[in-house]
């Protein structure tokens, strides 16, 4: 029985969906989210029942990135140092995360009903499809706040949107809208709120009519392109 703290887990039949459950924080990112999270994309990895994950948030944002409150709250400076160590670590467990994503035998589908901010976008950019509200922005604040932004997410952008606008995206942190995203080939579809959720089935849908064996061969030389072969 999977029972999340930080998400809901709902499965029926071949379709997951995992949703992210910090509305009142955003849907932000600290350690016990991400391995939280991490734990349950195993889950969906390791059930041969499960061929096709949902991912969405609730609230306004699907996942406003690195939960950097936890530092600035923190009640002194050795406890602000320590909260900055652990949170350095986030950024390593999301590209974990994307890597198992990528590689595991499941079709994923992003549902985002909100903002994706830094490790938010991060883990977007690891799903076979993406469908987006309107409104929905994204955007990478990592260098603006003195870190680097490195991994797998940094690859698949710089793939998708180019070396130019990867360079705007990463380096300027420009924000970029689901519109805008959508035109440039990055988002599969942008759509309103109300039918978000009925959207991401419909693909769902869809690509469970496809002959399994044969799609899942196809995408995982799609993704080998991209993040190398499967290693394990």
């Amino acid at each position: 029985m999977i029972n999340p703290t930080f998400f809901l887990f709902e499965q029926d039949g071949p379709l997951a969906t995992v949703t992210f459950n910090r509305p009142e924080k955003r849907n932000g990112l600290d350690v016990p989210v991400m391995l939280e999270l991490e734990a349950l994309i195993h889950h969906v990895r390791d059930n041969d029942d499960i061929k096709v994950l949902i991912v969405t948030g609730n609230g306004s944002a699907f996942c406003a990135g690195a939960d950097f409150t936890l530092i600035r709250d923190a009640k002194d400076e050795e406890a602000r140092a320590h909260m900055t160590r652990e949170m350095g670590k986030v950024p390593r467990i999301i590209g974990r995360v994307i890597d198992v994503m990528v590689h595991m035998e499941v079709v994923t589908i992003g549902a985002v009903n909100g903002v994706a901010v830094g490790g938010g976008w991060s883990i977007a950019t690891g799903f076979d499809h993406m469908v987006a509200v309107e409104d929905a922005q994204f955007w990478l604040p990592e260098v603006e706040l003195a870190r680097a932004f490195k991994g797998l997410a940094n690859v698949k952008l710089t793939q998708i949107l180019g070396p130019a606008l990867a360079r705007e995206a990463m380096i300027l942190c420009r924000r970029f809208s689901a519109s805008e995203l959508h035109e440039r080939g990055v988002i599969n579809q942008v759509c309103q709120p109300e039918e978000l959720l009925d959207e991401a089935r419909r693909v769902a849908d869809a690509y469970l009519a496809m002959p399994w064996s044969a799609a899942m061969s196809t995408r995982r030389d799609i993704n080998a392109a991209i993040y190398g072969p499967q290693l394990y």
